[in-house]
């Protein structure tokens, strides 16, 4: 089942969001769609450099009626992805309003020993499966970045907004 995104709940970045992101966030790990450079591309016009990862102690959940996951401890897993470094304060504010508010930025530690920021799933609805990168891949990708692209000025101009 193909969930459309909620174009409201990914609009522009609010006082709250930009909240999240006064720490000063450096690399952030991702271990689902913004995995795809299909995504990132249609998203931030780019590809940030980026580095395999893993973190220890979590695990990249199917949700319920979803395509895309939500990163949930679990203590004897541990998830693969990368880590998207040299992004800009205006990619940050992009990528934390296509994230929204089911989402909590965190930092966690990952298995080579450093840490990222990540977004931890905070909103329910987790199956006991993990998610599959390859299933999304070939089953709603091309769909998805798609919708990324069309979504992507409306969360630009939102994040330029906040950075203003």
């Amino acid at each position: 089942m193909t969930e459309p995104i909620n174009q409201e709940a990914r609009g522009p970045v609010t006082p709250a969001r930009r909240n999240r992101l006064t720490d000063g966030p450096e690399a952030l790990f991702v271990y689902g769609t913004l995995q795809f450079d299909a995504v990132l591309e249609a998203l931030l016009g780019r590809v940030p450099p980026r580095t395999p990862a893993s973190a220890q102690g979590w695990r990249a959940a199917a949700l319920e009626e979803r395509v895309y996951p939500g990163l949930v401890a679990a203590p004897n897993a541990t998830t693969l992805g990368l880590l998207l470094t040299d992004l800009s304060t205006e990619e940050w504010a992009i990528l934390d309003a296509f994230e929204d508010d089911r989402y909590d930025l965190r930092k966690v530690t990952l298995t080579s020993g450093d840490s990222g920021w990540a977004y931890i799933w905070a909103d329910g609805d987790i199956r006991a499966e993990d998610w599959n990168a390859d299933d999304f891949a070939a089953r709603h990708l091309q769909q998805y970045a798609a919708r990324c692209a069309r979504i992507s000025a409306e969360l630009a101009k939102g994040a330029i907004d906040a950075v203003k």
